[in-house]
């Protein structure tokens, strides 16, 4: 099987009584196969403190495992080469049996939540990806990096110009 790039995304809404526009548009996107949705928790904490959870998953129980498999085997290989990519896939396979998230983890994700609020942690697999990313192979291009440019990377990289230019200013006898 075969996956996507991955993302892995956190949002938080102040009010818990969201209109669901948000679940309209990734409803949109998983029926036009634009992403897959590997895992999803959403906590919603009201004013009294009361906690209601939604979990939501496109992947099948054999989709999971497998999923589980290639990410254990992945995690395997870092931690201890070829020998450890068996090991790995078996671990991970059981891992995600039944989701990402853990009794655990949805208990300090809750606890996370402020009362009167609402949280949402997605896993999305960029299916569009895959036919641009079969098609650079196909070529022989291999990719180097990719990432993710947040608006507020421009921010930090215009601060960072601004330092530097400062600093440049203030070496030359510029401003001080």
């Amino acid at each position: 099987m075969e996956f996507g790039p991955l993302q892995l995304l956190v949002v938080v809404f102040k009010d818990p009584h969201f209109t669901g526009g948000v679940l309209t548009e990734l409803h949109r996107l998983r029926e036009h196969d634009i992403v897959r949705l590997i895992d999803m928790l959403v906590v919603r904490k009201n004013e009294h403190g009361a906690l209601t959870t939604l979990e939501m998953s496109d992947l099948s129980a054999e989709e999971r495992h497998q999923f589980g498999m290639v990410v254990g085997s992945l995690v395997g290989f870092g931690a201890e080469g070829d020998k450890g990519v068996e090991k790995g896939a078996e671990a991970g396979a059981a891992i995600i049996g039944d989701g990402i998230f853990d009794d655990e983890e949805r208990w300090a994700i809750a606890d996370a939540v402020p009362v009167g609020a609402a949280a949402a942690i997605a896993l999305l697999e960029h299916r569009w990806a895959m036919p641009l990313r079969t098609a650079i192979g196909e070529a022989g291009g291999t990719a180097v990096t990719d990432a993710w440019i947040h608006p507020a990377d421009f921010v930090a990289t215009g601060a960072a110009l601004a330092a530097q230019h400062q600093q440049k200013s203030f070496g030359q006898g510029g401003d001080r």
